[in-house]
């Protein structure tokens, strides 16, 4: 057992707080921007330095407020009441799958209006967007937030504002990020030797989040709606679409994985 004793907060200069989970925000794009600007450099991106800043810029637009939007389904009474808190973000609350809905959006919007390959966009925007994902989990932890369900296990933890002993279910999730990261990678390697259609690595990890997701949370304290989380619902619905367009479009690809 052990008692959540972490402080969220970086550093405070009178009334700014710097927190590590606000930091993992501009950390993911800032990584973003370096890894489009390596595979430029390494003449594997077709877009110029100004044109990578535009993006991360729609980028950010479209995670803020599909974030920010999802959440009306976690907080209906709050959101649905006084819609303008939505415009508040340090008040917490940024919906995972709100964020892949407005990143989506805004890629299609940018990759549309500069005549790009989203799907290629896509596959390398998802290698910096796990470590991010998996990155926010662990400072979910350090807020004390998004509690695990009662268990009396061996490395079960007491958090701020309960007295109960739970799973750590954010560095669950964190690991499963992690693993998926490691699986991106691979791919991305085999990639150069392969030759996978765009879009094959972005839907593996829209795929394995979700179905990571799925599994994870049944160690999470959540509401239930006919047995599953609100947040298994859309990972269940991540999980049948991209296994839909794998066999739309993507046979070949996993046939050449393992022949």
């Amino acid at each position: 057992m052990w008692v959540h004793n972490l402080n969220p907060v970086l550093l405070k200069l009178g009334f700014l707080e710097i927190r590590y989970y606000g930091l993992v925000y501009v950390l993911g794009f800032f990584i973003s921007v370096w890894w489009m600007l390596y595979l430029r450099k390494k003449g594997k991106l077709e877009l110029s330095k100004e044109g990578i800043w535009d993006f991360v810029f729609y980028l950010m637009l479209g995670v803020l407020i599909g974030s920010r939007v999802f959440e009306i389904f976690w907080e209906p009474g709050i959101y649905l009441r006084q819609p303008w808190e939505l415009l508040m973000v340090w008040h917490g609350g940024m919906s995972f799958h709100g964020g892949l809905v407005g990143i989506g959006v805004a890629a299609w919007l940018y990759c549309k209006k500069k005549k790009i390959n989203l799907g290629r966009m896509a596959d390398i925007l998802a290698l910096p967007a796990i470590l991010a994902l998996a990155l926010g989990r662990i400072t979910n932890f350090i807020n004390g937030e998004l509690v695990g369900r009662i268990w009396s296990g061996q490395w079960c933890v007491v958090f701020p504002g309960y007295n109960e002993c739970r799973h750590p279910s954010t560095l669950y999730a964190a690991g499963k990020r992690f693993l998926v990261l490691g699986w991106l990678v691979w791919l991305s390697f085999k990639d150069r030797v392969l030759e996978f259609r765009s879009g094959f690595i972005f839907w593996n990890f829209v795929f394995f989040e979700g179905l990571g997701r799925i599994i994870v949370d049944f160690y999470r304290e959540n509401s239930l709606w006919y047995g599953f989380s609100m947040g298994q619902w859309f990972s269940s619905v991540m999980v049948v679409v991209a296994l839909v367009v794998f066999f739309r479009y993507y046979r070949k690809d996993w046939k050449k994985l393992w022949n």
